[in-house]
């Protein structure tokens, strides 16, 4: 298939700019036949006993901040990821390019000092530890899409209620949604959960910038999936249940683990690709947000729920005006409109 076909057309007021008022006060799209049109705290209803919800785990780092260059330029840097010492790899924006004899003055009196590019990556190394750093003085990452700045609101609600290991630039939307009391419903109901890691990174938002999809490369991603994970999916289809990914990073986190064809404790980095006609080796059913037209994360979802159906539900959603991208409503695939191997 081809980028365009991925195409869609999205009024720019259905895009999200603010969270809704509540967690689960979002609507919810069941890719059934027919279409249902629900509430998000309806989602508890469409899980049966025996069911198991996977969640991404990752914790957003407020990871944007400023500098001036010694010439007095400004300068943004946007952290890709922590390297070793005090490293890392980030997007850059300046007027003119960095250089390694001129460090950047930041908040706190930190310099960040320019080391190498790594194509569209500066790696950087900063004059004090960078988590600690960003932690300190960086500003939430909001997508490129919601034209506002991060307000103090967005340091919680751009931010998963579960979210405990640091690292990512950018949410798993999809968790976005669960609140105490939507997590209490699916636990009473008998459905079990797990957490597996992606730390999500900016290059999510990149553009596919070629036509045919197999020149497209996947930006890198650090992912863990524990051995405590695995047994527990191995539990839920011995049992009969459902493996239920929140997300497209968990689907992508589980199935990079699962290249063997089975499903293994993995720590490294992924860098899969999920196109129309990918086998999917361990999710059974996705909870996922509205994405980008002609994005990665649209193409892996109508990898999962089939071109035809995906791109329909789309046109519902806009024609019944869903709200759209990080801040906006869910839709729920299942099983029998995926691919299988």
């Amino acid at each position: 298939m081809r980028r365009t076909d991925f195409a869609y057309d999205l009024p720019v007021d259905l895009i999200a700019q603010h969270p809704p008022q509540d967690r689960a006060g979002g609507r919810l799209l069941h890719v059934a036949s027919p279409l249902q049109d629900l509430r998000f705290t309806d989602f508890p209803g469409l899980l049966r006993a025996g069911d198991l919800l996977v969640f991404n785990d990752t914790r957003v780092i407020p990871a944007r901040v400023h500098g001036v260059k010694p010439t007095g330029g400004q300068v943004e840097i946007l952290l890709e990821r922590v390297l070793d010492g005090n490293r890392i790899l980030a997007h850059v924006n300046a007027s003119k390019p960095l250089r390694t004899e001129a460090p950047v003055a930041l908040a706190g009196g930190v310099q960040a000092r320019f080391i190498q590019r790594h194509d569209d990556l500066f790696e950087l190394e900063l004059s004090a530890e960078p988590l600690a750093f960003f932690q300190q003085y960086g500003a939430m990452p909001l997508p490129p899409y919601i034209e506002r700045t991060a307000e103090l609101d967005d340091a919680t609600r751009y931010q998963t209620v579960y979210a405990r290991e640091p690292g990512a630039v950018a949410a798993p939307t999809a968790g976005l949604h669960f609140d105490a009391e939507i997590l209490a419903r699916c636990k009473a109901k008998g459905v079990e959960s797990t957490f597996v890691t992606l730390h999500v990174g900016a290059g999510t938002f990149q553009n596919v910038r070629v036509e045919d999809l197999q020149q497209h490369r996947m930006h890198a991603e650090r992912i863990s999936v524990s051995a405590a994970a695995c047994a527990a999916i191995e539990a839920t289809k011995a049992r009969g249940g459902r493996v239920v990914a929140v997300g497209t990073t968990v689907v992508r986190t589980l199935e990079s683990a699962a290249q063997s064809g089975k499903l293994q404790p993995y720590e490294g980095e992924t860098r899969l690709f999920i196109t129309p006609g990918y086998r999917f080796n361990v999710i059974d059913a996705l909870l996922t947000n509205f994405h980008l037209p002609e994005s990665t994360l649209l193409m892996l979802v109508s990898a999962f729920g089939g071109f035809d159906a995906v791109m329909s539900a789309y046109r519902h959603a806009v024609a019944q005006r869903y709200r759209f991208f990080s801040y906006g409503d869910a839709m729920f695939l299942e099983q029998r409109l995926a691919v299988r191997g």
